[in-house]
């Protein structure tokens, strides 16, 4: 059973959604934010990204950045721009891409769920990105940003968030990025504890992006626990910020390699060992996209080629066996390319497949890489059989699209 709560959230007034709302914080560096937040004091950014505030270079890990972070978010209460509710309530959060809507509800999520694995995760997380989350949370006693979570769809929750969307939205608006956003707010307590009820039944929430967050949110959560010898279970801080989507309303996209040079071999060569283990197809210069499971697509010298893993190079009883980053990893970066280590080796590259494959040729063409090679997207299903099994996805698995809008609503952790 999933336990969620309600929550006093903390969120700027109407007027001010735009201006306050920014992407999140880890998918731009501090040069993009300080871009996006040129001559706008009300960005988030000032509080996700407070090293904006700084003479560039400064390290974004500095004690005074943090308490920068504190500071502008103080400021920004003491100033309007972000208002708490008086009553605890849900919301409705939904984005729209490419005219496609996924609607979420915003809750918060329980810190004992996570430490007990009730939410499930797919990914391992770093410590040192975590401890940087953890400062964050800690510094600011809040969840500045919230979670993404997945949860298997449920008819019920679908018919009360349709009689919530009926009604005009709080917050409506299309960011710079082309995405939609849409925010409602749910205040009849009988749909309150219905929601809550609901949720109490449904066997597992799972962490779809934002495993560090999640981390540095429950490992927070369960610091203030040890820390409060008059701990009941009730505070705040039990309970961090989420916002969760039916599983059958998201989408993952692709995430795409790019390797740096070929191990010594010529391209002729590399072609030739891949044959061993894939059916090899020429399909020259227009742009090749995979369309179907075990099957890959790969630029090289100026060249897009078909790669279907043959018979018996998989296993699709085997949840990790069956992926097909698993698969590339095995047969291609390790076996003939020599990467070992995905997260740590500096010949390779990730890239989001919202880029489009258009980003791998150009990369390829321009010398920077030497050949790419794109991979069907891992399906929801796959997640979850992964979750549930209690393994572990290879890095670089899974990208959703769109990433959620942070500054929309806060939680406070007191």
């Amino acid at each position: 059973m999933a336990i969620i709560k309600p929550f006093k959230g903390i969120r700027p007034p109407k007027q001010f959604v735009e201006q306050v709302a920014s992407r999140p914080y880890d998918v731009l560096n501090s040069q993009e934010a300080r871009k996006e937040a040129e001559g706008n004091e009300k960005s988030l950014y000032h509080i996700i990204k407070p090293e904006i505030d700084f003479p560039e270079g400064t390290d974004e890990h500095d004690e005074k950045v943090y308490n920068k972070a504190v500071e502008n978010f103080n400021l920004f209460q003491q100033k309007g721009w972000l208002v708490q509710d008086t009553e605890e309530r849900y919301y409705v959060y939904a984005q729209t891409m490419n005219g496609r809507t996924q609607y979420g509800l915003v809750v918060c999520a329980s810190v004992e769920d996570y430490m007990t694995r009730k939410i499930k995760k797919h990914e391992l997380t770093r410590r040192d990105k975590e401890e940087d989350r953890m400062k964050h949370v800690r510094v600011n006693n809040a969840n500045i940003e919230p979670v993404f979570f997945a949860y298997p769809h449920n008819d019920e929750l679908d018919r009360i968030v349709s009689t919530i969307i009926s009604k005009t939205p709080e917050y409506d608006f299309v960011a710079p990025d082309g995405f939609g956003h849409h925010f409602w707010i749910i205040e009849d307590r009988k749909i309150i504890d219905q929601i809550t009820e609901i949720f109490a039944g449904i066997p597992a929430l799972y962490i779809a992006d934002g495993h560090h967050r999640s981390a540095a949110a429950a490992l927070v959560g369960d610091e203030k626990r040890r820390q409060n010898p008059n701990h009941t279970g009730k505070e705040e801080y039990n309970y961090f910020l989420a916002v969760c989507f039916p599983d059958n309303q998201l989408n993952i996209i692709d995430y795409n390699r790019m390797v740096k040079e070929l191990n010594g071999l010529s391209e002729l060569q590399l072609l030739e060992l891949l044959k061993k283990n894939f059916i090899v197809e020429e399909k020259g210069a227009e742009i090749y996209k995979p369309d179907k499971l075990h099957n890959f697509s790969l630029y090289l010298g100026g060249k897009w080629y078909s790669l279907t893993a043959k018979e018996g190079t998989y296993d699709d009883n085997d949840p990790i066996g069956v992926l097909d980053v698993t698969i590339s990893s095995n047969l291609i970066l390790d076996k003939i390319l020599g990467i070992k280590d995905l997260r740590s080796d500096k010949r390779i590259d990730f890239v989001g497949g919202i880029r489009g494959l258009k980003e791998l040729k150009e990369r390829v063409d321009s010398g920077e890489m030497k050949v790419a090679l794109a991979l069907y997207p891992v399906s929801m299903k796959q997640l979850i059989d992964i979750a549930d099994s209690g393994n572990i996805m290879p890095p670089k698995t899974t990208w959703f699209e769109p990433k959620l809008r942070s500054g929309l609503v806060i939680h406070k952790l007191s």
